[in-house]
């Protein structure tokens, strides 16, 4: 939070600021965070979120376990992360203080509801003494409210609704507040409020009355004289809309289908943070879409593999657990050789783990999580906006290679959201398909060979069903090349095995050479994957301002790497890999590369920050 002008007193300006929401997971912080986020957005902000919510689907209310957050950043600056810490913290009771207070920065602001800080509840987030009396809030600026007796107080002549369903607004009590101290206008919420509880009266009512009341109060209050503006950011002109990772996935996977000329199949099973993609999809029908909600992960793998058989653009959506019960068949799809899209929206594992936090650790699950010689190629987006780009590029590269193709998504990017400029359509490469005709009144002489590859390619022919004379054999038993018939001989074994190495292998020769950050022979390189770019690339940025040696190359391919990422590598005195895992691509990288490559885990299902990028890279070159 930087102080940018101070004209006014009472209201100062400011380059960027980071506010978090949190209460039980029942008190509607997701909410919250995101009609603060669209308002934002609306007024031309860069923005950046993080929802943080409990596995449990109730946890006990009160709990530290059932506390749920929403972070959002919003700035006058491109931003690229939704920020380390916390300026500001909205705490509805006493274990969402107790949570988020050591990620707070110092002197941050903390607005308290003081009326749920009872001893039942400072009990069960194992306070010992009210944290609001005893010194442990000091050195930050709390801004005691009231907030559940004010909000009962303001809806109290809404006969229709109960105190329970009123308590339900003060949600809205808390953001009305926030609006009044970062000077936002209420009229988006309002209009969202008429749309989400249309047909509910006394519903619109107590809800916008709860926000009007709340930005009155903060106008009317003393504690909150000061007040707080965030100038629009300057983006490139165009039109925007706000995204998180999972909606622009689906957008990407559709505008695939369009470019291609074909129906979208999506066929999943709902798992946690990949569900988004099935939910918004299923209301795409009018765009050729079809979606499936399978019995299990191998059902669902199934449909796509028929999808893609009878020549559909076809997709498949999970997590980590999901990718292990699919790849028996994912095997069969890569030995079919049939084009499909897989994407795997990472979370905290193993087994079930840790279903709503993020985690990089399923890189070489893609790689080798399948038995015998079995590659695929592996994109991963950088950004929620990013997973728009990769959706098209991971469907482009699947039928030009007839192979299935992973996106590495992440829970992080899945459910954050940015601004995103809607593209020109007309500027999107089609996607070229090509299927072989009918063979009529051949009588045999030319055979339909399901196996004959593309001499630049490798891939081989994609005949739709039912197409006269391309009657082939599928299965998933060793295949001789050309026919695809039975083989049990070593040399056709051999080459088919080889033959869909290479396929994937050629695809380098088409995907975009990987460029760098920074100076071009750097005492340090950071190389990273997926969601960590926005914290490593803003802390090498920080460290060139302050001529620093460092350069950052982020990957968006992984299997395969771009063709000159080996020189790359050779040229920076010391490679340092951050990832959140236990050091998966740097594996991959030495063992790629035959180089030194260091790694820089973290394990601690929470994205990156930028100051522990920022930490490191000091560390590193005071070595030198």
């Amino acid at each position: 939070m930087s102080i940018i002008e101070e004209k006014d007193p009472s209201l100062k300006e400011l380059d960027s600021i980071v506010i978090r929401f949190a209460g039980d997971s029942g008190d509607g912080m997701q909410l919250t965070g995101t009609q603060f986020t669209n308002t934002s957005a609306i007024l031309g902000n860069d923005i950046s979120t993080f929802p943080d919510f409990p596995a449990e689907i109730r946890a006990p209310a009160g709990t530290m376990a059932g506390v749920s957050g929403f972070q959002v950043m919003f700035s006058r600056q491109d931003i690229l992360t939704p920020g380390d810490s916390p300026d500001v913290l909205v705490a509805m009771n006493p274990a969402a203080l107790k949570k988020n207070l050591p990620d707070l920065e110092t002197g941050g602001i903390i607005i308290v509801n003081t009326d749920s800080f009872t001893k039942s509840n400072l009990a069960k987030a194992k306070y010992l003494s009210n944290p609001l009396e005893d010194g442990t809030l000091e050195g930050h600026k709390v801004l005691p409210v009231p907030l559940t007796s004010l909000n009962r107080e303001a809806l109290k002549d809404i006969d229709a609704l109960s105190t329970k369903e009123k308590d339900r607004s003060q949600n809205l009590f808390a953001l009305g507040i926030s609006f009044w101290i970062f000077d936002r206008p209420l009229e988006t919420t309002c209009e969202w409020i008429e749309k989400k509880f249309a047909g509910r009266p006394e519903i619109i009512e107590a809800n916008q009355k709860a926000l009007r009341m709340g930005y009155y109060f903060g106008e009317n209050t003393e504690i909150f004289r000061q007040r707080y503006r965030i100038s629009p950011a300057s983006l490139p002109e165009g039109t925007y809309r706000k995204v998180t990772g999972n909606e622009a996935t689906a957008l990407g996977l559709v505008t695939a289908a369009v470019k291609a000329g074909k129906p979208l199949f999506y066929g999943s099973y709902p798992i946690t943070p990949a569900s988004d993609i099935l939910h918004f999809l299923a209301k795409l029908r009018h765009f050729d879409v079809r979606t499936v909600q399978a019995e299990d992960e191998i059902a669902a793998m199934g449909t796509v593999i028929g999808a893609a058989f009878g020549g559909n653009l076809a997709v498949t959506g999970t997590s980590g657990p999901g990718i292990a019960l699919k790849s028996e068949a994912m095997n069969l799809a890569l030995v079919l050789e049939l084009p499909m899209v897989i994407v795997n929206v990472q979370r905290g594992g193993p087994s079930t783990g840790l279903p709503t936090k993020t985690e990089q650790a399923d890189l070489l699950q893609a790689m080798f999580g399948r038995n015998g010689e079995s590659p695929i190629p592996i994109l991963a987006p950088q950004s929620p906006t990013d997973c728009f780009d990769i959706a098209i590029e991971a469907a482009r590269l699947a039928i030009r290679a007839m192979s299935p193709v992973i996106i590495l998504s992440e829970g992080y990017l899945a459910n954050s959201s940015e601004p995103w400029k809607i593209p020109d359509v007309e500027s999107i490469a089609p996607i070229v398909v090509h299927h072989p005709a009918a063979r009529i009144g051949t009588n045999g002489e030319e055979p339909f060979l399901p196996y004959q590859r593309d001499p630049e390619t490798l891939a081989r022919p994609w005949a739709i069903p039912g197409t006269a004379g391309l009657e082939y054999r599928v299965g998933g038993l060793g295949k001789a090349p050309l026919t695809g018939n039975v083989s049990y001989e070593s040399k056709h074994h051999e080459q088919m095995i080889n033959d869909r190495a290479e396929k994937v292998a050629r695809l380098a020769d088409v995907i975009p050479e990987q460029d760098v950050y920074g100076p071009e022979n750097a005492d340090l390189l950071l190389v990273s994957w997926g969601g960590s770019f926005g914290a490593v690339r803003s802390a090498v940025i920080r460290a060139v301002r302050e001529d620093k040696s460092v350069a950052h190359a982020h990957l968006r391919y992984l299997n395969p790497f771009p063709r000159n990422l080996e020189e790359i590598l050779k040229r920076h005195k010391r490679v340092v890999v951050p990832e959140l895992n236990n050091g998966q691509l740097a594996f991959l990288l030495r063992g790629t590369f035959a180089l030194d490559i260091e790694s820089y885990p973290k394990l601690h299902a929470r994205p990156f920050r930028i100051n522990e990028i920022s930490n490191k890279i000091d560390e590193i070159l005071a070595q030198q």
